[in-house]
């Protein structure tokens, strides 16, 4: 049965204030046939996907049914920091005297209510628009959220207490009722009744600062993923003939070439035609030191080039460069949902109904044993403190920082389930050529002819493998390559094809012939750990080839620093098994699996978590691709084939192998940070709601709280900014 096709659709969700919004909204979509619909709060998007005949038109208008909007790709749809910013000022301000009037007996002289309910009436309706907008639009559509607690106990507390001043003795003008039929009436203090108007201005903008602050952290959360997209350069130079011509970059096309002067970023990927510089990779791989390139080196696009002037060919543009697809990457790992958020979300859906009946049910506890004054600011305070958005922000902040942050190391996490598995990680299985060792192969001896090792070089230069580039390139230097055609690469065996004629086979030597076909050089050279490639023509053994390349300055530390983390070293190889010992030696590692094709190193993947581990495997070349799927977690070296790339669950882009530990460690320190946040989220909840359907608390402290924890989730998840 054939899997449907499905594309992906990304919107910008507007009007959404706490995770109910946003689990209401995936809800929704969900119930479109077909569609599997992810809602991000923190990065307020919805990444879709869709079957044919969906289109984004009908997307939008679920969600506008729902009650909320969606931005154009174009437009900005982040909250406007300055309307809150103006809001909670004024607020605070007019806040002050009408607090210090409710305290203070001296500044209780006459009309002093009137005063504070002025006070607080602009505070209330004008400060606390935004959350009474929200609420009565969700109303509309039969929806709570955490606005409509806000806004019902706001308005509660301001509406009993202008009901009070306006119908009870001393605030009264020409209006006093008797008061009596009122539970909480006392006779004795008809003149004075019980005002919340500090409540309700304080706690307005209590929640006013709140919303700002958290505003702001989120988008500190995101400066990693802006800092990426604003790498890109927004124009290029093109240069065609003797005439050089400013345009955007978006005009580029594969072949131009891009004039890019000392201190400017390179618009596309390509290749340096002309000129040499040093250029400086570290925004985009987290690599420090520049990298010197000059004609026939490959450049990446948003680079900066420190010094001299540099002519780079374009040959991927637009979303196939390597800064779009890095984009992409974390873009879509933060929109992701981490398995640990499930029970976040299942409780945010049905928070708010909740939180509306335990008001409910307090004010009628307190209000039929106690009185309904007591009742009635219990309610209030229960309305006010319960707070979603601690939970809906749990995990989506710390993946925006974390991930952000590991982008900026060089280092891509695909998903936010990928968090679990490194968690869990005890196993890690290792490629040899470019993870262990630097990948620069080169040709070390050589037996043969030179027709011999000139046709190898034919078969091998099409090839991306360190070995073939090393086979070329040496061939090159004896003599022009022939053509070739109908080559066929036999998987972890070598290459075969026609080149003038003769079918010509390179590649591993018990693939091309028996060992007694071969010199004595066969067996000195595997004792030298080098890797040998044999050719023959026509079914004839003609020529053995030697390479070596030699290990990463870094991997010894790279070692240590895994097996810190509790993590055993295991290492995988195609190589001969002398070849391979003799590597496993210098790196330390124990145990060592040889001559391995890749349907052995998928085998012994499997094998390995048949034993229970969690294994994680790290390669580059398309023979560790299947093994990177099947992993538990999937490491790729960023400077390998887009085959591993694709199939790993983390990319490398140092070419480093410390950097596979700082992955592994950052992603256990966003898992830990979730986990963290969702704690204190649950906890918070947990005892606060109670704490003042008790009456332990006042609506002014509950406002208070109710602000502080969002900003505690968020500025938890800040910390991960700091990981080194």
């Amino acid at each position: 049965m054939s899997t449907p096709v499905t594309t992906s659709v990304d919107l910008a969700v507007t009007g959404m204030t706490c995770a109910s919004c946003a689990a209401r909204v995936e809800k929704k979509l969900n119930k479109m046939p077909g569609v599997v619909a992810t809602v991000n709060y923190a990065t307020e998007t919805a990444r879709v996907q869709v079957p044919e005949g969906v289109s984004r038109d009908d997307l939008v208008a679920v969600v506008e049914a729902t009650g909320y909007g969606v931005a154009q790709p174009d437009d900005v749809h982040d909250p406007d920091p300055d309307d809150l910013e103006r809001r909670w000022k004024v607020s605070a301000i007019l806040s002050v005297p009408v607090l210090a009037m409710a305290m203070l007996p001296a500044l209780q002289i006459n009309w002093w209510q009137w005063v504070s309910f002025l006070l607080a009436s602009i505070v209330v309706l004008w400060g606390g628009a935004p959350f009474h907008r929200a609420a009565f639009m969700n109303a509309r559509h039969g929806m709570t959220t955490m606005d409509t607690l806000v806004s019902l106990g706001v308005l509660s507390a301001y509406l009993w207490s202008t009901f009070a001043i306006m119908f009870t003795g001393a605030g009264a003008i020409g209006m006093h009722m008797d008061m009596s039929w009122l539970p909480s009436h006392d006779a004795s203090t008809a003149g004075h009744p019980d005002l919340y108007f500090e409540s309700a201005a304080l706690v307005t903008t209590f929640l006013l600062i709140g919303r700002w602050l958290e505003n702001r952290a989120k988008q500190s959360s995101g400066q990693a993923l802006r800092a990426l997209l604003d790498l890109a350069p927004k124009t290029a130079t093109i240069r065609d003939g003797a005439t050089e011509t400013l345009i955007p970059a978006s005009h580029i096309k594969v072949g131009d070439l891009v004039v890019v002067r000392s201190g400017e970023r390179i618009a596309a990927d390509g290749v340096v035609v002309e000129g040499a510089s040093a250029v400086d990779a570290s925004t985009l791989t987290g690599e420090s030191v520049p990298v010197d390139v000059s004609i026939g080196d490959s450049v990446a696009g948003g680079t900066v080039v420190q010094d001299g002037r540099l002519v780079v060919q374009a040959t991927r543009i637009g979303s196939d460069t390597a800064l779009a697809r890095i984009t992409a990457l974390v873009t879509s790992a933060q929109a992701g949902k981490a398995p640990v958020q499930r029970l976040a979300d299942r409780v945010s859906e049905i928070f708010v109904p909740i939180v509306l009946v335990i008001a409910l049910v307090t004010l009628l506890a307190w209000g039929f044993s106690a009185g309904w004054q007591q009742g009635f600011t219990a309610a209030v305070a229960v309305l006010v403190i319960a707070c979603p958005c601690a939970l809906g922000l749990a995990t989506p902040t710390a993946l925006l920082v974390g991930t952000g942050r590991g982008a900026q190391m060089g280092v891509l996490v695909r998903g936010p389930d990928v968090l679990e598995s490194t968690h869990m990680v005890n196993t890690v299985v290792l490629d040899k050529t470019g993870t262990l060792t630097t990948g620069v192969m080169s040709v070390v001896d050589v037996w043969g002819d030179d027709e011999a090792i000139r046709f190898a070089g034919a078969l091998e230069h099409a090839s991306s493998h360190p070995i073939a580039h090393a086979i070329a390139a040496y061939a090159a230097d004896r003599g022009h390559l022939p053509d070739s055609f109908e080559i066929v690469t036999a998987r972890g065996d070598g290459v075969s094809g026609l080149v003038e004629g003769h079918r010509v086979r390179a590649g591993r030597p018990d693939w091309i012939a028996s060992d007694s076909s071969w010199p004595n050089e066969l067996t000195t050279w595997q004792a030298n750990s080098n890797t040998l490639v044999a050719v023959a023509i026509d079914d004839v053994p003609r020529a053995l080839i030697a390479i070596s390349d030699v290990i990463r300055p870094t991997t010894s530390d790279a070692l240590t620093s895994l097996r810190s983390l509790g993590i055993e070293p295991i290492m995988v190889t195609g190589d001969n098994q002398a070849t391979a010992q003799q590597i496993a030696a210098e790196c330390g590692i124990d145990k060592v699996f040889a001559q391995s094709r890749p349907e052995d190193k998928l085998a012994i993947v499997h094998g390995l978590q048949q034993q229970g581990r969690v294994v994680a495997v790290i390669g580059d070349g398309v023979n560790d691709a299947a093994a990177l799927a099947a992993a538990d977690l999937g490491i790729a070296m960023g400077g390998g084939t887009d085959a591993a790339i694709e199939a790993a669950d983390i990319t490398l882009l140092r070419e480093d192998l410390r950097s596979a530990a700082d992955a592994i460690r950052l992603s256990r320190a966003t898992l830990r940070t979730i986990k963290q946040n969702l704690a204190w989220a649950f906890g918070y909840n947990i005892a606060a709601i109670p704490l003042a359907a008790s009456g332990m608390l006042t609506p002014l402290i509950a406002g208070l709280a109710m602000a502080l924890s969002s900003v505690c989730v968020v500025g938890n998840s800040l910390r991960l900014r700091n990981f080194h």
